[in-house]
């Protein structure tokens, strides 16, 4: 496959997808190469370009698993320590287990906890764009991400199946920052941002509502129609209460991320260090890079197809694969889109970012097919 595959899928994904704006960066060995489609902003037309900053959304659960694991190694704490060592009693509410659910659980989402996504609290604000405009400012406090975490009954026993859920990336946050006595900010920068040179990764802060120039504007799709009754929202019914898929997309670059867990800024350059290093084992220690990739299936979770979830990490089943092993950091919330996958040498590696959330897993997937030439399945 060659760098033209890559930029048919890219216009590909403009045209008939309907993403604004999708650019690629992609390093093999010494090589380089910076794709894009579609444009930054809607309005003036203007184009993509390299070194736009962005929202990296669930990307976050990697850098705070390497940070608890960088602990780790360091001996002050157990990877398989129970929430309630460090957080005692957070997690003993609505059926909730704190004694029994423990950081490798919350890091693996296999604790149980139900889909934080799906909370009334954020659903109700940010589910429909009436609703979105109204709540875009809305700032929660740690004790309102706390009382979500636990507000629903849980989905499941503690490492009996993976079920994503911000949820326990909430209380990681929070166990970094009582371990170190340091904020998330100032641990991630010491243990990951500063030894890669990640000059342009930031973690946002509280009360931040844009991004650092230069930046793409972001825009969504990820409504229902105003009006929709969220209690009555189905597995079976949700597609047919989806807003016209003819409507604009919103503006919603100006935004209050404060739920969202780590919250950290990026650019594809900055990703492509990460991640390359994250997949290779350049970042931690041998042992703790084991359990980082140390795998459980996704399969009937409603996630990405082919993969399997390691701790705030996923790598593509070797059977989509053809044997290769292919490790990747991503997320996808209103208006941003960022996935980065690499080989396990931390050789090639793919940075793939769209200002507006995942329209379709066919982006992705034909993206990572061109460039590994691989195939990855339907």
């Amino acid at each position: 496959m060659t760098n033209t595959d890559i930029q048919q899928v890219l216009d590909w994904a403009v045209a008939e997808v309907g993403v604004p704006g999708i650019v690629v960066d992609v390093k093999e060995g010494s090589r380089t190469w910076f794709g894009t489609a579609g444009v930054a902003d809607r309005e003036t037309g203007a184009r993509r370009r390299p070194g736009e900053y962005a929202q990296i959304g669930s990307g976050s659960k990697a850098f705070m698993a390497t940070v608890l694991l960088g602990l780790e190694a360091e001996g002050r704490l157990s990877i398989d320590d129970p929430v309630n060592t460090w957080l005692p009693g957070v997690l003993d509410v609505n059926g909730y287990d704190g004694d029994k659910i423990t950081i490798r659980h919350l890091l693996s989402n296999t604790g149980g906890l139900f889909a934080t996504g799906l909370a009334p609290e954020l659903t109700d604000r940010y589910a429909t764009r009436a609703a979105f405009l109204e709540h875009r400012f809305d700032e929660f406090t740690t004790e309102d991400l706390f009382r979500m975490t636990v507000s629903q009954p849980p989905a499941g026993e503690p490492g009996e199946r993976f079920l994503y859920a911000n949820g326990g990336f909430y209380l990681a946050e929070a166990m970094i920052e009582k371990i170190t006595g340091n904020s998330f900010a100032e641990e991630v920068e010491r243990r990951v941002f500063r030894p890669l040179g990640l000059t342009s990764t930031y973690v946002r802060p509280r009360g931040e509502t844009s991004y650092r120039e230069p930046h793409p504007r972001a825009y969504s799709r990820q409504f229902f129609k105003d009006g929709t009754d969220m209690s009555a929202v189905t597995g079976e019914n949700w597609e047919s209460l989806l807003e016209d898929p003819g409507l604009d997309p919103l503006d919603v670059t100006e935004f209050n991320t404060s739920w969202e867990p780590g919250n950290i800024v990026s650019t594809t350059g900055d990703m492509i260090r990460a991640v390359g290093a994250l997949a290779s084992g350049t970042l931690l220690p041998p042992a703790q890079h084991r359990q980082m990739w140390t795998t459980v299936s996704t399969e009937g979770a409603n996630w990405l197809p082919h993969t399997r979830y390691g701790l705030g990490v996923f790598e593509f089943e070797k059977a989509a694969t053809g044997g290769r092993t292919l490790r990747g950091v991503g997320g996808s919330y209103w208006g941003a889109m960022f996935f980065t996958v690499s080989t396990a040498d931390g050789e090639h590696v793919i940075s793939v970012q769209t200002n507006i959330e995942l329209l379709s897993w066919e982006v992705l997937r034909r993206i990572y097919e061109a460039g590994f030439g691989v195939s990855l399945g339907a």
